[in-house]
C-alpha cells in the first residue's frame, strides 16, 4: 500500500536537486519565524491520533485489527467474478448471446485493466493495515501489563499475521508469475515508499512463515460474538492449498489431513446451509467473511464502508442484476445431469395429493443454481423456478449462491429499500473443498480408494449417486456408478464433474484459473470447449394461479457439432481458445500503475 500520490513523489524524486536549495531557505526563514516560540511546537494537535499517542493498549490493537478485517473484507481482493469468467466456469457478461465484451472471458485483458489493478491494490491496502498491527506487537511486546495481555496481543499479532500471509497467498498465485512486492513493515522511514519484486519463492517463504506463526498461536474456535474470527485450522487450509498449488501433493496432503482430523470440522447435512443466511458460520466453514445488511443502511450500496455485500449480488441475478457472469453451457448441462442416489429418501418428493416421485434435479444442482424447469425449489418467493424469471436471451441458468433468492421479492426490497445489498457471508474455504483438495493429492500419490472414499463422502451429503462398483466403499448400500476407477478416470472426474459442480461461484477466487494452469490444460481446455456446439428448447412454467407461460430457448441442450439445429449464438470460448497465450493471461501482469509510479520497477530512480 502506498500512503502518498505517486506522481507528486515520482515528480519530487526527478526535482529533488532543484527544489533542496530553495527548500533550504524556506525552512530557514520558517525558523526565524517561530523561533521566539517553540513552546508552541511541543503542543500536540488534540483532534489527531499519531503513532505517538495510538498503539499503546490491547484495545488499540484491537481498534487495529478491526479496521484490517474490514479490509480483509473487501471483494476487490478476491474479484470472484472476474476469476470466473477468464476460466471455462462462466460466460461473461453481456447483455445479451452472442455479442460480448468482456475482456477476461475473451482473454484480451493487460496491465491497464480496471479489475486487476483494483486486485492488486486492495490487497496492498490489506497488507498495509496488518502491517500497522504487526509492527504495534512487536512494539508492545514485554511492555504490557500482565500475562493475558500479552497472550491476547500475540492472538491479535496471529489474526494480523494470517491476514498478511493470506494477501500474499493470493498476490503470489495471482501476478507476475508470483514475482510481487514483500512490505513486512510500514512504508515509510529509510526504506522509503517503493521496492522491488521479489521471487515467487520469497514470497511463498514469506507468507507461509505468516501462516504457520497464526496456526501455531490462534485457537481452533471462538466462540460467541467473536465466531467468525479466523482459526488456527484456517492458516493449515491455507496451508495445504498453497502447496497443492505448486503440486506439492504430500505436504499438501499433511496439511489437508491436518485440516480434517483435528480441528472438529464436519460437512453440513444440508448444502445449502453453506449459500444463503441460513446456517451462517457452520461446522463445515473454515475461513468466511461476514456479512450484514442490519448496518450502514444509510450509505450509498457502493461506498466501502457497507457491510453488506453488493457488487456480487447484483451481478450474479436475474432479479434487478444484470449478469456479471453466469453458468458455462458444458457446466449447465453437468448440473442437469448431477445424477441422484435414487435409495435416498431426501430425493423423492411427496405431491399435496401423497403420490411421490423422484426429484427434477440433485439437491446439489438445486441449492447452486435457478434451472427453468427445477419445479422444486422456489426462487424468490415463488414456488417454481421458472416463474421467477424469464430466463430470456439464452440465459438459461443463475447461480443461487451469494444471492437473496430465499427471501421472496418482498423481504428482499425490505432488506435495504432502492439497493440491492445481500447479507450472505462469503464463505472462501468449506471442508467439502478440502475433502476434494485431498482427494486429489490422494490420487496424484497412488491410493485411488482414499481419493474416492472422500469425494463420495461430498457427494453423499447432497444425496448423489456414488462412484465405484456395487456394493463396495464406506456406504455398501447406496446407489453407485458401478465403474471401476483408475487414476486417470478419477482425476478426469474430479476435474470436470465434482470440482465444479460442488465449488463453482465460490470461495476465495483462486482455484479455478490455478487448478487449469497448474494442469497445463487451459489452453486445450478452451479449445475443446470452443469446439462444442448446443441448441435450444422453450419451456411452458405454469404460475401459481394456473396459466402458463413460454420461456423461450430457455434449456440449453449439448449437440453435435454437425446438427444443423446447432445455434452458433450459443458457441462459447471461441475468442478464448484463440488469444489465450500462456505467458500473457496465466496471471495478471503486473499493473502499469505499479511500473508508473515505482521508480525501481520502472526504471526510472535516480
Amino acid at each position: 500500500m502506498k500512503t502518498i500520490d505517486k506522481k507528486i513523489q515520482k515528480k519530487y524524486f526527478k526535482m529533488k536537486n532543484k527544489i533542496i536549495s530553495k527548500l533550504t531557505i524556506v525552512l530557514f526563514m520558517v525558523g526565524v519565524m517561530v523561533s521566539c516560540s517553540e513552546d508552541f511546537l511541543e503542543q500536540s494537535n488534540p483532534n489527531q491520533l499519531s503513532t505517538d499517542s495510538f498503539w499503546k493498549t490491547v484495545d488499540d490493537l484491537n481498534t487495529g485489527l478491526v479496521a484490517t478485517y474490514k479490509s480483509f473484507s473487501s471483494d476487490n481482493n478476491y474479484k470472484l467474478l472476474n476469476e470466473l469468467v477468464r476460466s471455462d466456469i462462466a460466460w461473461g457478461t453481456g447483455y445479451q448471446r452472442p455479442f460480448n465484451t468482456n475482456e477476461y472471458y475473451l482473454q484480451t485483458f493487460n496491465e491497464a485493466s480496471k479489475d486487476p489493478v483494483q486486485k492488486w491494490s486492495q490487497l496492498y491496502t490489506t497488507i498495509f493495515r496488518a502491517n500497522q498491527v504487526i509492527e504495534a506487537c512487536a512494539n508492545l511486546k514485554g511492555t504490557l501489563p500482565n500475562a493475558d495481555k500479552e497472550a491476547e496481543a500475540v492472538v491479535i499479532d496471529g489474526q494480523a499475521r494470517f491476514i498478511r500471509g493470506f494477501a500474499y497467498f493470493i498476490l503470489n498465485e495471482s501476478f507476475n508469475n508470483g514475482e510481487v512486492i514483500i512490505w513486512d513493515k510500514v512504508p515509510g522511514g529509510e526504506d522509503g515508499f517503493y521496492k522491488d519484486l521479489s521471487t515467487s519463492q520469497q514470497v511463498k517463504d514469506f507468507y507461509r512463515a505468516d501462516l504457520e506463526f497464526a496456526k501455531a498461536n490462534l485457537p481452533a474456535t471462538w466462540e460467541g460474538r467473536e465466531k467468525g474470527r479466523i482459526t488456527a485450522g484456517a492458516a493449515a487450509a491455507v496451508l495445504g492449498q498453497s502447496y497443492l498449488f505448486e503440486n506439492d501433493f504430500p505436504t499438501a496432503a499433511t496439511y489437508f489431513a491436518d485440516v480434517i482430523n483435528n480441528y472438529g470440522y464436519s460437512l453440513t447435512p444440508n448444502i445449502g446451509s453453506n449459500f444463503t443466511t441460513m446456517d451462517e458460520l457452520n461446522e463445515e466453514s473454515i475461513l468466511e467473511i461476514v456479512r450484514s445488511t442490519d448496518y450502514k443502511n444509510e450509505l450509498n450500496e457502493w461506498d466501502w464502508r457497507d457491510t453488506g455485500a453488493t457488487s456480487i449480488q447484483q451481478q450474479l441475478t436475474p432479479i434487478q442484476g444484470w449478469w456479471g457472469g453466469v453458468a458455462a453451457n458444458w457446466l449447465i448441462k453437468e448440473y442437469r445431469n448431477d445424477p441422484m442416489d435414487y435409495s435416498d429418501p431426501r430425493n423423492i418428493i411427496t405431491e399435496e395429493d401423497g403420490t411421490q416421485r423422484f426429484r427434477k434435479f440433485s439437491l446439489r444442482t438445486s441449492w447452486s443454481v435457478a434451472i427453468v424447469d427445477d419445479v422444486d425449489m422456489e426462487y424468490y418467493g415463488y414456488k417454481t423456478t421458472g416463474e421467477a424469471a424469464n430466463f430470456n436471451v439464452n440465459m438459461t441458468c443463475f447461480w443461487r449462491k451469494h444471492t437473496n433468492w430465499d427471501l421472496g421479492f418482498e423481504s428482499e426490497n425490505a432488506l435495504s429499500p432502492g439497493k440491492v445489498r445481500s447479507g450472505v457471508n462469503q464463505r472462501l474455504i468449506r471442508l467439502a473443498e478440502i475433502y476434494l483438495q485431498y482427494a486429489e493429492c490422494m490420487i496424484e500419490m497412488g491410493n485411488v480408494d482414499e481419493a474416492m472414499l472422500y469425494i463420495n463422502k461430498v457427494r453423499r451429503r447432497s444425496g448423489l449417486q456414488l462412484l465405484g462398483l456395487v456394493g463396495t466403499g464406506e456406504y455398501p448400500l447406496n446407489d453407485h456408478d458401478n465403474k471401476a476407477y483408475d487414476a486417470q478416470s478419477l482425476m478426469d472426474h474430479l476435474r470436470f464433474k465434482e470440482y465444479p459442480l460442488e465449488m463453482s461461484c465460490e470461495g476465495h477466487g483462486l482455484s479455478r484459473n490455478v487448478d487449469l494452469r497448474r494442469w497445463g490444460i487451459k489452453k486445450q481446455r478452451f479449445q475443446e470447449l470452443a469446439a462444442r456446439r448446443y441448441r435450444s428448447e422453450h419451456y411452458v412454467v405454469t404460475k401459481e394461479d394456473g396459466t402458463t407461460a413460454t420461456r423461450w430457448n430457455s434449456i440449453v441442450l449439448e449437440v453435435d457439432p454437425s446438427d444443423p439445429d446447432a445455434m452458433d449464438n450459443w458457441n462459447e470460448f471461441q475468442e478464448a481458445a484463440v488469444n489465450y497465450v500462456e505467458s500473457e493471461h496465466a496471471y495478471w501482469k503486473l499493473p502499469n500503475s505499479e511500473v508508473i509510479t515505482n521508480p525501481i520497477i520502472g526504471g526510472t530512480e535516480e
